[in-house]
């Protein structure tokens, strides 16, 4: 299947339930995530069972379960067959049949079922089924049969392409962070293998797989590359199986008090090819966050890869009372930062989003929050973002900042983006102007480019007040404007006539009487 035929054939899904009633973007994409999960688990199945000659163990995916497990009944009205609610089961009736049994007992399964050997099955519990049209779910389930699932590179840039097609801002500041902004945060923090890494505010997982995709590349060998359908291939040759393992299985973790978006972020991890991500419901900013994960939050993490939600409110009873010590405020873009640095190690390592906000607001709030990254830890970098960079989902100005706990600042590097590579407006057409690859090729070597990039000592930072706004270091040249000889003779000529009106106006004045 062609890159061409692969978006044509997404594009065409993503009709069939547009037309069909669910315009919801994010509903769309959870639609069709069940779909591919019981695709999935419907070959890992027949997987198991081939695995199984050679073991001699074997224990079904599809155990037969009870349509009300509530009451002692095992006649057969309540007693449900495991292996009926198979995908290559109902994919077989006809579209009222395979209507009313999807429907029924395939999401009474998977609401019942803990798949406790998948990461994304314990977000099913409360899974909602919302295609009532026999033809949509026959098209639907006709065109996942056709997707290339096995590959994972495939699987991969099928849930991207799907993401991109979240055009709507969500509650709370939520929306989703382009890819290449998210890839050149990655590139910078440059997360490794064996680290644990986070995004405690996790969302789609951009981040989380970037932080996987980035650790693969930085561990393939030139002999590792492979090609695939004409596209070049990190395969990760250099890690070893014990690496790998605790790379897919303790490195990644992600949080997200949003149900939705986190069935979202396991299925996206899982058709990346990593089996059981780490991927838990909880608010970040609550008390009990630290109380709910004390072996994998605070002081446990070596890299935090995030964008915080903008403009949230948070209920101050129910905020951690560590971090209002550090920073008293309800605004969630500010109490992330104590946030971060306390589920940072000692010398972890942090990229992150913020609004513009941040950077210079006087607030006592925001003031302390910048404060405590400078004086009680190193703040690397502070590169600002166009308005344009979010569109079309917002306009809002935005900054990256670069940090790690403990420590002290000396110098902060300041670059001013002007591009991204996509115009600024929401079309976020293709340009040729584009300064993260310098961003990424400077930011080692803190050089000073001239007018985008400068360096701010400590000592500078403390006499603003902590002012992360790169207006208050930035030197402004002052070119005095050079009149051309042309120039020159029309502004005397202009001088001169003013100079004939202002006498004929006085002569009239004292004719009139005027002293």
């Amino acid at each position: 299947m062609t890159r061409a035929e692969f978006k044509q054939t997404i594009d065409t899904l993503w009709e069939k339930f547009w037309t069909g009633g669910i315009t919801n973007p994010l509903s769309v994409i959870e639609q069709i995530t069940y779909l591919i999960f019981l695709r999935m688990l419907d070959e890992r199945e027949d997987k198991n069972k081939k695995a199984s000659k050679r073991t001699g163990e074997f224990t079904t995916l599809f155990p037969d379960f009870k349509r009300n497990p509530h009451i002692d009944d095992n006649s057969s009205e309540n007693l449900v067959k495991g292996q009926s609610i198979r995908w290559s089961e109902f994919g077989r009736l006809a579209p009222e049949k395979m209507l009313e049994k999807v429907r029924g007992d395939v999401f009474l399964f998977l609401r019942q079922c803990n798949f406790s050997n998948t990461s994304s099955g314990k977000f099913l519990k409360d899974a909602v089924f919302l295609i009532n049209k026999p033809s949509v779910l026959e098209e639907a389930v006709n065109i996942i049969n056709k997707l290339p699932l096995d590959d994972d590179d495939i699987k991969g840039n099928l849930y991207e392409y799907l993401l991109s097609k979240l055009t709507t801002s969500g509650i709370n500041g939520q929306f989703r962070t382009p890819r290449h902004i998210i890839e050149m945060i990655v590139r910078l923090v440059d997360p490794k293998k064996g680290e644990k890494i986070t995004d405690p505010m996790c969302g789609t997982s951009g981040f989380l797989l970037e932080a996987y995709k980035h650790i693969i590349k930085e561990n393939t060998s030139k002999d590792g590359m492979v090609t695939r359908n004409g596209v070049k291939i990190h395969t990760g040759d250099k890690l070893s199986q014990a690496e790998r393992k605790v790379l897919h299985e303790k490195s990644i973790y992600g949080f997200d008090f949003d149900a939705s978006m986190l069935r979202v972020a396991s299925m996206n991890l899982l058709l990346h090819g990593i089996d059981n991500p780490n991927i838990e419901y909880q608010d970040a900013f609550s008390s009990n966050f630290f109380e709910r994960h004390p072996e994998q939050a605070e002081n446990a993490f070596n890299v935090i890869l995030a964008n915080p939600p903008f403009k949230g409110s948070l209920d101050v009873e129910d905020v951690s009372p560590d971090l209002l010590k550090k920073v008293k405020t309800k605004k969630t873009e500010v109490l992330s930062i104590p946030f971060f640095l306390r589920l940072l190690r000692t010398g972890g390592r942090a990229g992150i989003i913020v609004p513009a906000g941040v950077l210079s607001t006087e607030n006592n709030a925001y003031v302390e929050a910048r404060k405590l990254l400078i004086e009680d830890n190193q703040l690397e970098a502070v590169i600002t973002m166009p308005s344009g960079v979010f569109k079309p989902y917002a306009g809002v100005s935005t900054a990256v900042l670069i940090f790690a706990k403990g420590g002290k600042t000396e110098k902060t590097w300041f670059y001013e983006m002007a591009n991204d590579g996509l115009s600024l407006d929401d079309k976020r057409s293709p340009i040729e102007e584009n300064d993260i690859e310098e961003i990424v090729k400077s930011y080692k070597t803190k050089k000073e480019i001239e007018k985008k990039s400068f360096l701010v000592t400590k000592s500078e930072l403390v006499k603003e007040n902590y002012s992360l706004l790169p207006s208050k270091y930035k030197e402004i040249e002052y070119t005095p404007k050079v009149f051309d000889k042309t120039s020159l003779e029309m502004v005397e000529a202009i001088m001169e006539r003013e100079k004939k009106l202002s006498n004929i106006a006085d002569g009239l004045y004292k004719q009139l009487g005027g002293k």
